[in-house]
Protein backbone atom coordinates (compact mmCIF):
# COMPACT_ATOMS: atom_id res chain seq x y z
CA UNK A 1 0.00 0.00 0.00
CA UNK A 2 1.15 3.13 -0.85
CA UNK A 3 1.00 6.34 1.83
CA UNK A 4 1.27 10.03 1.07
CA UNK A 5 3.64 12.19 3.44
CA UNK A 6 3.97 15.72 3.60
CA UNK A 7 7.59 15.91 3.43
CA UNK A 8 9.00 19.76 3.13
CA UNK A 9 7.06 22.97 3.87
CA UNK A 10 7.82 26.45 3.11
CA UNK A 11 5.69 30.00 3.20
CA UNK A 12 6.42 33.54 2.32
CA UNK A 13 4.61 37.09 3.93
CA UNK A 14 4.86 40.33 2.00
CA UNK A 15 6.97 42.48 3.90
CA UNK A 16 4.83 45.44 4.74
CA UNK A 17 2.80 45.20 7.94
CA UNK A 18 -0.22 46.97 8.67
CA UNK A 19 -1.40 47.03 12.11
CA UNK A 20 -4.64 48.13 13.62
CA UNK A 21 -3.58 51.44 14.07
CA UNK A 22 -2.46 52.13 10.97
CA UNK A 23 -6.07 50.66 9.45
CA UNK A 24 -7.70 53.08 11.79
CA UNK A 25 -6.14 55.96 9.69
CA UNK A 26 -7.84 54.64 6.61
CA UNK A 27 -11.18 53.79 8.03
CA UNK A 28 -13.07 54.55 11.72
CA UNK A 29 -12.15 51.79 13.35
CA UNK A 30 -9.71 51.20 16.23
CA UNK A 31 -7.38 48.42 17.56
CA UNK A 32 -9.58 47.16 20.07
CA UNK A 33 -12.92 47.09 18.34
CA UNK A 34 -10.62 44.90 15.64
CA UNK A 35 -9.44 42.42 18.35
CA UNK A 36 -12.31 42.21 20.57
CA UNK A 37 -14.05 40.72 17.05
CA UNK A 38 -11.44 39.08 15.69
CA UNK A 39 -8.47 38.67 17.29
CA UNK A 40 -6.55 40.27 14.33
CA UNK A 41 -3.91 42.47 15.72
CA UNK A 42 -2.02 42.94 12.29
CA UNK A 43 -1.98 41.79 8.73
CA UNK A 44 0.81 41.20 5.70
CA UNK A 45 -0.04 43.71 2.76
CA UNK A 46 1.81 42.66 -0.74
CA UNK A 47 2.94 45.63 -2.86
CA UNK A 48 1.39 46.34 -6.22
CA UNK A 49 3.92 44.91 -8.07
CA UNK A 50 3.94 41.54 -6.40
CA UNK A 51 1.89 39.08 -7.85
CA UNK A 52 0.68 35.47 -6.93
CA UNK A 53 3.23 34.02 -8.68
CA UNK A 54 5.90 35.75 -6.81
CA UNK A 55 4.63 34.39 -3.42
CA UNK A 56 3.51 31.22 -4.58
CA UNK A 57 6.87 30.94 -6.02
CA UNK A 58 8.90 32.00 -3.34
CA UNK A 59 6.62 29.93 -0.84
CA UNK A 60 7.44 26.46 -3.19
CA UNK A 61 11.73 26.88 -3.11
CA UNK A 62 11.66 27.01 0.62
CA UNK A 63 9.52 23.62 0.91
CA UNK A 64 10.99 22.02 -1.55
CA UNK A 65 14.19 22.56 0.22
CA UNK A 66 12.74 21.53 3.15
CA UNK A 67 12.08 18.39 1.01
CA UNK A 68 15.46 17.86 0.53
CA UNK A 69 14.47 17.10 -3.28
CA UNK A 70 15.12 17.78 -6.64
CA UNK A 71 12.62 19.86 -8.71
CA UNK A 72 12.32 17.46 -11.57
CA UNK A 73 10.90 14.72 -8.77
CA UNK A 74 7.50 16.89 -9.07
CA UNK A 75 4.73 15.81 -11.08
CA UNK A 76 1.77 17.71 -10.19
CA UNK A 77 1.32 21.34 -8.98
CA UNK A 78 -2.06 22.81 -7.41
CA UNK A 79 -2.41 26.10 -6.45
CA UNK A 80 -5.68 27.25 -3.79
CA UNK A 81 -6.31 30.51 -4.32
CA UNK A 82 -9.30 33.10 -3.98
CA UNK A 83 -7.76 35.73 -6.46
CA UNK A 84 -7.26 33.32 -9.53
CA UNK A 85 -6.05 34.75 -12.76
CA UNK A 86 -5.65 33.20 -16.12
CA UNK A 87 -3.25 31.69 -17.08
CA UNK A 88 -3.22 29.58 -14.27
CA UNK A 89 -0.84 30.76 -11.50
CA UNK A 90 0.12 26.58 -11.29
CA UNK A 91 1.41 26.75 -14.85
CA UNK A 92 3.32 30.15 -13.69
CA UNK A 93 4.62 28.40 -11.19
CA UNK A 94 5.71 25.25 -12.68
CA UNK A 95 7.07 27.24 -15.48
CA UNK A 96 9.47 29.66 -13.32
CA UNK A 97 10.55 26.85 -11.13
CA UNK A 98 11.62 24.85 -14.39
CA UNK A 99 10.02 21.49 -14.12
CA UNK A 100 9.97 19.96 -16.96
CA UNK A 101 7.04 17.59 -16.78
CA UNK A 102 4.47 17.88 -14.62
CA UNK A 103 0.74 18.98 -14.49
CA UNK A 104 -0.59 22.28 -13.05
CA UNK A 105 -3.95 23.91 -11.66
CA UNK A 106 -5.61 26.35 -9.79
CA UNK A 107 -8.28 25.49 -7.44
CA UNK A 108 -10.61 28.00 -6.44
CA UNK A 109 -12.44 27.33 -3.39
CA UNK A 110 -11.03 30.44 -1.11
CA UNK A 111 -10.70 29.65 2.11
CA UNK A 112 -10.71 25.86 2.39
CA UNK A 113 -8.47 25.72 -0.92
CA UNK A 114 -5.51 24.00 0.69
CA UNK A 115 -7.54 21.68 2.33
CA UNK A 116 -9.47 20.65 -0.71
CA UNK A 117 -6.00 20.79 -2.84
CA UNK A 118 -3.80 18.61 -0.21
CA UNK A 119 -6.58 16.15 -0.15
CA UNK A 120 -6.67 16.40 -3.82
CA UNK A 121 -2.69 15.63 -3.85
CA UNK A 122 -2.79 12.78 -0.83
CA UNK A 123 -5.64 11.08 -3.54
CA UNK A 124 -3.61 11.19 -6.32
CA UNK A 125 -0.73 9.88 -4.35
CA UNK A 126 -1.96 6.50 -2.72
CA UNK A 127 -4.05 6.05 -6.21
CA UNK A 128 -0.60 6.60 -7.93
CA UNK A 129 -1.36 8.45 -10.53
CA UNK A 130 1.26 11.18 -9.21
CA UNK A 131 4.58 10.60 -6.62
CA UNK A 132 5.80 13.86 -5.85
CA UNK A 133 2.69 17.12 -5.90
CA UNK A 134 3.60 20.75 -4.63
CA UNK A 135 0.21 21.96 -2.96
CA UNK A 136 0.39 25.82 -2.67
CA UNK A 137 -1.68 28.09 -0.90
CA UNK A 138 -1.51 31.72 -1.95
CA UNK A 139 -3.68 35.14 -1.56
CA UNK A 140 -3.57 38.87 -2.71
CA UNK A 141 -6.65 39.65 -1.23
CA UNK A 142 -5.78 43.71 -0.46
CA UNK A 143 -6.70 44.90 -3.52
CA UNK A 144 -10.05 43.37 -2.95
CA UNK A 145 -10.73 45.90 -0.02
CA UNK A 146 -13.28 48.31 0.20
CA UNK A 147 -12.07 50.41 2.73
CA UNK A 148 -15.57 51.81 2.75
CA UNK A 149 -16.61 48.43 5.09
CA UNK A 150 -14.85 48.03 8.19
CA UNK A 151 -16.45 44.74 9.19
CA UNK A 152 -14.30 43.08 6.34
CA UNK A 153 -11.54 45.60 5.07
CA UNK A 154 -9.51 44.81 8.70
CA UNK A 155 -10.14 40.79 7.99
CA UNK A 156 -7.74 40.41 5.33
CA UNK A 157 -4.41 39.59 4.63
CA UNK A 158 -1.77 38.39 1.89
CA UNK A 159 0.81 35.59 1.78
CA UNK A 160 1.19 32.17 0.48
CA UNK A 161 2.24 29.04 1.85
CA UNK A 162 2.77 25.47 0.39
CA UNK A 163 4.26 21.71 1.41
CA UNK A 164 4.93 18.96 -1.17
CA UNK A 165 3.50 15.60 -0.77
CA UNK A 166 5.29 12.27 -2.00
CA UNK A 167 4.63 8.74 -1.76
CA UNK A 168 6.25 6.19 0.73
CA UNK A 169 5.69 2.81 1.69
CA UNK A 170 5.80 4.04 5.17
CA UNK A 171 2.88 4.14 7.07
CA UNK A 172 1.13 7.27 7.86
CA UNK A 173 0.91 10.84 6.41
CA UNK A 174 -2.26 12.01 4.54
CA UNK A 175 -4.74 9.43 6.48
CA UNK A 176 -8.62 10.81 5.38
CA UNK A 177 -10.02 13.51 4.43
CA UNK A 178 -13.84 14.79 4.45
CA UNK A 179 -15.10 17.66 1.95
CA UNK A 180 -18.33 19.59 0.89
CA UNK A 181 -19.98 22.29 -0.19
CA UNK A 182 -23.02 23.90 -0.20
CA UNK A 183 -23.25 26.90 -2.94
CA UNK A 184 -27.00 27.92 -1.80
CA UNK A 185 -25.06 29.80 0.63
CA UNK A 186 -22.59 31.25 -2.14
CA UNK A 187 -24.52 34.95 -1.71
CA UNK A 188 -23.03 35.23 1.71
CA UNK A 189 -19.06 35.86 0.93
CA UNK A 190 -18.45 37.07 -2.49
CA UNK A 191 -16.91 39.25 -5.05
CA UNK A 192 -18.73 41.81 -6.32
CA UNK A 193 -18.74 43.79 -9.82
CA UNK A 194 -16.61 46.10 -8.61
CA UNK A 195 -13.94 42.97 -7.52
CA UNK A 196 -14.52 43.86 -3.62
CA UNK A 197 -15.04 41.27 -0.77
CA UNK A 198 -18.48 41.20 0.22
CA UNK A 199 -19.67 39.10 3.32
CA UNK A 200 -23.04 38.79 5.43
CA UNK A 201 -20.34 38.26 8.76
CA UNK A 202 -23.53 36.63 10.80
CA UNK A 203 -24.31 34.34 8.37
CA UNK A 204 -20.71 32.83 7.29
CA UNK A 205 -19.75 32.84 11.33
CA UNK A 206 -23.23 30.44 11.89
CA UNK A 207 -21.76 28.59 9.22
CA UNK A 208 -18.19 28.24 10.16
CA UNK A 209 -19.34 27.61 14.09
CA UNK A 210 -21.51 24.29 12.71
CA UNK A 211 -18.85 23.49 9.73
CA UNK A 212 -15.74 23.21 11.09
CA UNK A 213 -15.92 21.34 14.36
CA UNK A 214 -18.44 18.52 12.26
CA UNK A 215 -15.87 18.09 9.17
CA UNK A 216 -13.20 17.74 12.19
CA UNK A 217 -15.56 15.14 14.29
CA UNK A 218 -16.09 13.03 11.07
CA UNK A 219 -12.61 12.54 9.97
CA UNK A 220 -11.48 11.96 13.29
CA UNK A 221 -14.27 9.23 13.08
CA UNK A 222 -12.85 8.11 10.25
CA UNK A 223 -9.06 7.32 11.44
CA UNK A 224 -10.54 6.25 14.90
CA UNK A 225 -9.27 9.10 16.73
CA UNK A 226 -10.90 10.54 20.16
CA UNK A 227 -10.35 14.01 20.65
CA UNK A 228 -7.42 13.49 23.80
CA UNK A 229 -5.37 11.57 21.32
CA UNK A 230 -5.05 14.82 19.09
CA UNK A 231 -2.31 16.28 19.28
CA UNK A 232 -2.75 19.44 17.10
CA UNK A 233 -5.97 21.08 15.72
CA UNK A 234 -4.97 23.83 12.81
CA UNK A 235 -8.00 25.15 11.82
CA UNK A 236 -8.18 27.91 8.89
CA UNK A 237 -7.20 31.19 11.00
CA UNK A 238 -10.97 33.46 9.99
CA UNK A 239 -11.50 34.88 13.57
CA UNK A 240 -10.55 33.62 16.93
CA UNK A 241 -14.10 33.68 18.44
CA UNK A 242 -14.30 30.48 15.79
CA UNK A 243 -11.43 29.42 16.81
CA UNK A 244 -12.93 29.25 20.38
CA UNK A 245 -16.20 28.00 19.56
CA UNK A 246 -14.84 24.84 17.56
CA UNK A 247 -12.24 23.92 20.25
CA UNK A 248 -14.97 24.07 23.17
CA UNK A 249 -17.30 22.15 20.57
CA UNK A 250 -14.83 19.04 19.73
CA UNK A 251 -13.25 19.04 23.45
CA UNK A 252 -10.03 20.14 21.99
CA UNK A 253 -8.17 22.58 24.91
CA UNK A 254 -7.16 25.60 23.65
CA UNK A 255 -3.42 24.52 24.25
CA UNK A 256 -3.59 22.04 21.45
CA UNK A 257 -5.21 24.52 18.88
CA UNK A 258 -2.40 26.32 17.12
CA UNK A 259 -3.53 30.16 16.53
CA UNK A 260 -1.75 32.80 14.67
CA UNK A 261 -4.21 35.17 13.25
CA UNK A 262 -3.14 37.76 15.60
CA UNK A 263 -0.11 38.85 13.44
CA UNK A 264 -1.90 37.39 9.70
CA UNK A 265 -4.92 37.92 9.69
CA UNK A 266 -7.32 35.94 7.48
CA UNK A 267 -5.15 34.69 4.41
CA UNK A 268 -7.65 32.48 2.64
CA UNK A 269 -6.15 29.66 1.02
CA UNK A 270 -2.92 30.41 2.46
CA UNK A 271 -4.17 30.55 6.20
CA UNK A 272 -3.53 26.39 6.87
CA UNK A 273 0.32 26.37 5.15
CA UNK A 274 1.04 29.19 7.04
CA UNK A 275 -0.20 27.82 10.26
CA UNK A 276 1.39 24.59 9.66
CA UNK A 277 4.98 26.13 8.86
CA UNK A 278 4.94 28.45 12.25
CA UNK A 279 3.99 25.54 14.50
CA UNK A 280 7.07 23.51 13.22
CA UNK A 281 9.46 26.33 13.92
CA UNK A 282 7.78 26.34 17.42
CA UNK A 283 8.02 23.22 17.75
CA UNK A 284 3.92 22.58 18.38
CA UNK A 285 3.98 20.22 15.45
CA UNK A 286 6.61 16.86 15.61
CA UNK A 287 7.18 13.69 14.76
CA UNK A 288 4.44 11.47 14.54
CA UNK A 289 2.06 14.15 15.89
CA UNK A 290 -1.68 13.32 15.26
CA UNK A 291 -3.08 16.69 13.08
CA UNK A 292 -6.12 17.73 11.97
CA UNK A 293 -6.54 20.69 9.79
CA UNK A 294 -10.13 22.57 9.18
CA UNK A 295 -10.34 25.11 6.30
CA UNK A 296 -14.16 26.41 5.93
CA UNK A 297 -15.25 29.44 3.75
CA UNK A 298 -16.56 30.73 0.48
CA UNK A 299 -18.57 28.75 -1.97
CA UNK A 300 -19.96 27.86 1.02
CA UNK A 301 -16.96 25.00 1.19
CA UNK A 302 -15.52 22.95 3.98
CA UNK A 303 -13.68 20.40 4.52
CA UNK A 304 -10.66 18.63 7.47
CA UNK A 305 -7.67 16.40 6.64
CA UNK A 306 -6.35 13.87 9.21
CA UNK A 307 -2.44 13.36 9.19
CA UNK A 308 0.67 11.86 11.06
CA UNK A 309 2.61 14.27 10.62
CA UNK A 310 6.23 13.15 9.25
CA UNK A 311 10.21 13.09 10.50
CA UNK A 312 11.57 15.95 8.95
CA UNK A 313 13.79 14.98 5.70
CA UNK A 314 17.25 16.44 5.83
CA UNK A 315 17.93 18.64 2.80
CA UNK A 316 20.75 18.04 0.57
CA UNK A 317 23.64 20.40 -1.03
CA UNK A 318 23.67 18.58 -3.88
CA UNK A 319 20.42 18.41 -4.68
CA UNK A 320 19.84 22.65 -3.61
CA UNK A 321 22.76 23.11 -6.09
CA UNK A 322 20.45 21.16 -8.87
CA UNK A 323 17.79 22.84 -8.01
CA UNK A 324 19.17 26.75 -7.87
CA UNK A 325 20.49 25.58 -11.67
CA UNK A 326 16.92 24.56 -12.72
CA UNK A 327 15.51 27.64 -11.19
CA UNK A 328 18.29 29.76 -13.36
CA UNK A 329 17.69 27.95 -16.17
CA UNK A 330 14.03 28.24 -16.13
CA UNK A 331 13.85 31.86 -17.72
CA UNK A 332 16.34 31.21 -20.27
CA UNK A 333 14.08 27.50 -20.79
CA UNK A 334 11.22 28.97 -21.12
CA UNK A 335 12.23 32.28 -23.69
CA UNK A 336 13.46 29.43 -26.26
CA UNK A 337 10.62 27.13 -26.10
CA UNK A 338 8.39 30.61 -26.52
CA UNK A 339 10.99 31.10 -29.63
CA UNK A 340 10.60 28.33 -30.58
CA UNK A 341 6.70 28.13 -30.74
CA UNK A 342 7.22 31.51 -32.81
CA UNK A 343 9.49 29.75 -35.07
CA UNK A 344 7.13 27.14 -35.94
CA UNK A 345 3.81 29.16 -36.27
CA UNK A 346 6.37 30.84 -39.14
CA UNK A 347 7.14 28.35 -41.05
CA UNK A 348 3.88 26.82 -40.61
CA UNK A 349 2.09 29.98 -42.13
CA UNK A 350 4.73 29.88 -44.89
CA UNK A 351 3.46 26.69 -45.61
CA UNK A 352 -0.41 27.45 -45.91
CA UNK A 353 0.52 30.00 -48.09
CA UNK A 354 2.47 27.86 -50.45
Amino acid sequence: MKYAHIIGWGKYTPERILTNDEMSTMMDTNDEWIRSRSGIGARRWARKDETLADMATASAVAAIEHAGIVVSEIDMVIVATATAIFPATACIVQDRLGIPNAGAVDLVVACSGFVYSLAMAGDMVKAGSKNCVLVIGVEKLSPMMNLEDRGTAVLFGDGAGAVIVRGSAQPGGILASVLYADGSGGDDLYLNDKRHLVMNGREVYKFATRAMPAAAKEVMSKVGWRSAQVDLLIPHQANIRIIESASKVLGIPMEKVFVNIEKYGNTSAASVPLAICEAVDQGRLRSNDKTILVGFGAGLAWGAVAIVWDVPHPSSKTKQVLNRAAYNGAKVRSRFKRALRQLSDKLSNRSDKK
